[in-house]
């Protein structure tokens, strides 16, 4: 379970009480086999939502920042699949929480936490990443349905997902302003998936292909060329969740480093009484509490009703998954030959924090938007 010394000031009774309750899911989970491949990854996936359903989704439905971390954070640390599962339920149902109808939260939120519904985020394209605004699929109106046409790629539980939150323009000529987002159930006539994007750490990720693809006006998310700011409100919301994440999964390459160095032996003593191994467990350690201190600091703002937490999610993230990739890094070089096995966790671990510095935002776009809040004068120390 997530360590809570260092954050308690940023946490509730509440918050304290489920990390305690997270500790059994962790040790649950912790027992399930490794997938070993992409198909394995998807049907494990699934079974691990239908685990979620037993109440652990409920953070994501109350919107409850601190929550949500303090699952990913205890996910990290024993499974990057696991993770990911709960990452994209909050992904896919933040924007329905944030603007949907309130016949699309009878429909849609009761299922989704219960784990009967798997939901994905599908924004990016092949020419539109960062640069969302590049959004190059089109959705028409044609009576009483749009008409949806593109694809999307590197989407997270493509092809097992129930239902798309699908990000697409209905005005082109209004770039950002004329993108809307749609709710896209699975079975949607014109939605196809054209199959995996395989990862070197077992992920569920693919490509969708929206062929005329129908979905009834009452799918439309919010209004009209409001997409864009739904999604952009999601992500900030959710981006200290990613921190927290990498928080859990340099505090697992931490503990397998400090179990090595103290029972290995090299030169008539542990590894852990020579000066350059304890400079690296110093520097994993420290950074880890301060990443910690960034992530719930700006679940708590948020938590706390502050409207935008932009740059505290961005120091967040951007700090807290560049400090992961260093701490399993450096676990691998203490560790040695037996931290390249390919089960090995921190190999797994290895596998799979890369990622953290690439999705919701790159590490160099979160330090743009920290430029920016600096400069027009929205940030304080």
């Amino acid at each position: 379970m997530p360590d809570t010394r260092p954050v308690r000031t940023f946490l509730e009774p509440s918050h304290l009480a489920l990390a305690g309750r997270l500790a059994g899911l962790a040790g649950e989970i912790a027992g399930r086999p490794e997938p070993a491949d992409d198909p394995t990854a998807r049907t494990e996936a699934r079974a691990l939502l239908e685990l979620f359903g037993g109440g652990w989704l409920q953070p994501i439905l109350d919107l409850d920042l601190r929550g949500c971390c303090l699952s990913r954070e205890t996910l990290g640390e024993v499974s990057p699949l696991a993770d990911a599962v709960f990452a994209l339920q909050g992904l896919g149902t933040t924007p329905i929480l944030l603007a949907g109808t309130q016949a699309q939260k009878d429909r849609w939120l009761g299922p989704i936490a219960q784990g009967k519904v798997m939901t994905a985020f599908a924004m990016t394209e092949p020419e539109a990443g960062s640069d969302v605004a590049a959004i190059a699929t089109t959705a028409r109106r044609d009576g009483s349905h749009y008409v949806l046409d593109g694809r999307k790629t590197l989407i997270s539980n493509a092809g097992i997902a129930d239902l798309y939150v699908v990000f697409a323009s209905t005005d082109p000529d209004q770039g950002a302003k004329g993108i809307s987002a749609f709710l896209v159930p699975a079975d949607a006539p014109g939605l196809r998936f054209t199959g995996p994007q395989v990862l070197s750490a077992p992920h569920p990720l693919g490509e969708l292909a929206f062929e005329g693809c129908q979905v009834p006006t009452d799918g439309l998310l919010g209004a009209e060329g409001k997409g864009y700011g739904i999604g952009l409100a999601s992500l900030d919301r959710l981006r200290p969740t990613v921190a927290a994440a990498a928080c859990g999964m340099a505090a697992r390459a931490l503990a397998e480093s400090l179990a090595h160095v103290k029972r290995r032996r090299q030169f008539g003593k542990p590894l852990g009484q020579f000066q350059l191994v304890q400079q690296k467990l110093a520097r994993t350690a420290t950074d880890l509490t301060a990443a910690r201190l960034l992530t719930y600091r700006a679940a708590y703002e948020k938590d706390q009703g502050q409207e935008r937490i932009t740059s505290e999610a961005a120091m967040a993230k951007s700090f807290a998954t560049e400090m992961a990739q260093r701490a399993v890094d450096d676990a691998v070089q203490l560790i040695g030959g037996r931290g390249v096995l390919a089960d090995h966790p921190v190999d797994r671990l290895y596998r799979a924090v890369r990622a953290l510095r690439i999705y919701e935002g790159t590490t160099e776009i979160q330090q743009l938007i920290i430029a920016g809040e600096v400069l027009k004068g929205g940030w304080e120390a």
